[in-house]
C-alpha cells in the first residue's frame, strides 16, 4: 500500500470515528468517571496537585501550554522529516508505529469514548483552551474529536518519537 493511499484511510477512518461519537457525550462522561474511580483507586489521580502547585505561576502555565501546543505536531512533522532524509528504516519504523498505534487508538476512541478532564466538573483548568489561540490554529475544533482522551495519542506520539529519535542518533546496541 502506498503511502498517500495509507494516509488517506488513516483520514477517513479518524473522521468515521469521529462522527460516530460525536454524540457520545453522556457515555464519555460516565467513562472518565470510571476511569477516574481506578485512578483515585491506585492513588495515581495527581492533576488536579500538580495543576494547583504552578496555578497562579504565569511563567509556569505559559511554559506548560507552549510546550503541549508546540511540541507535537511542529516536532513531529519536522523530526520525520529529518528521519525520512537520513534515517530512511528509522523514519519508516516511525511511521508504522504511528499508523499501528493510531489504529489502536481509533479502536479505544470509537468503542470507549472519554470526555477529557476539562469537559468534567472537576475544577481542573484547561488553560491551553482559556489562554491560547494558537491550539486552536493547529487543531481546529471541528477536527478534533473532543471524546478521544484515551489513550493520549499526543502523549504516545511525542514518547514515541523521543525513543525513535534517541535510537536512530545514538550508538545503542540491543
Amino acid at each position: 500500500i502506498g503511502y498517500t493511499t495509507m494516509v488517506v484511510a488513516f483520514l477517513l477512518v479518524y473522521f468515521g470515528v469521529r462522527n460516530v461519537t460525536v454524540g457520545s457525550a453522556a457515555a464519555a462522561r460516565a467513562n472518565a468517571e470510571r476511569l477516574l474511580d481506578v485512578e483515585r483507586a491506585l492513588g495515581i489521580a495527581w492533576e488536579g496537585a500538580i495543576q494547583g502547585q504552578i496555578e497562579g505561576h504565569e511563567l509556569l502555565v505559559d511554559f506548560a501550554n507552549w510546550v503541549y501546543i508546540w511540541g507535537h505536531w511542529p516536532v513531529i512533522l519536522p523530526a520525520a522529516g529529518v528521519l525520512f532524509l537520513t534515517r530512511r528504516g528509522d523514519y519508516l519504523l516511525l511511521r508504522n508505529a504511528l499508523f499501528v498505534s493510531g489504529a489502536a487508538g481509533f479502536l479505544f476512541f470509537g468503542l470507549l469514548p472519554l470526555a477529557p478532564p476539562r469537559l468534567l466538573e472537576l475544577g481542573l483548568i484547561d488553560t491551553v483552551t482559556e489562554q491560547s489561540s494558537a491550539y486552536r490554529a493547529l487543531q481546529p475544533p471541528g477536527l478534533t474529536n473532543q471524546f478521544a482522551a484515551f489513550p493520549s495519542l499526543h502523549a504516545g506520539w511525542n514518547l514515541l518519537l523521543g525513543v525513535c529519535l534517541f535510537w536512530a542518533f545514538t550508538n545503542v546496541v540491543v
